[in-house]
């Protein structure tokens, strides 16, 4: 079963990654950008077959290692089952 975690920034925590490539990008011309925010998306693979635990399984990937709960939400998608 193949699995998508996006970990995105919580409201309110700043992104100075994002902030970055937006001055760049408006340095380099593109006065159109008004605003970039940074994603990570980790596509993981599992010898699993029961979609419920295959979730379950990456949550607790996100609480132990993927994602900092103090700044982070993740959101997971399953892609095939």
């Amino acid at each position: 079963m193949k699995l998508e975690v996006k970990i995105i920034l919580k409201k309110g925590i700043s992104d100075p990654e994002g902030a970055q490539t937006k001055k760049a990008l408006n340095l380099l011309g593109f006065k159109s950008v008004k605003d970039v925010s940074t994603i990570k998306v980790f596509k993981i693979q599992l010898e699993q077959s029961d979609k419920e635990k295959a979730v379950e399984e990456a949550r607790e990937m996100c609480k132990k290692l993927l994602a900092n709960p103090v700044i982070h939400e993740y959101f997971i998608s399953v892609l095939e089952e």
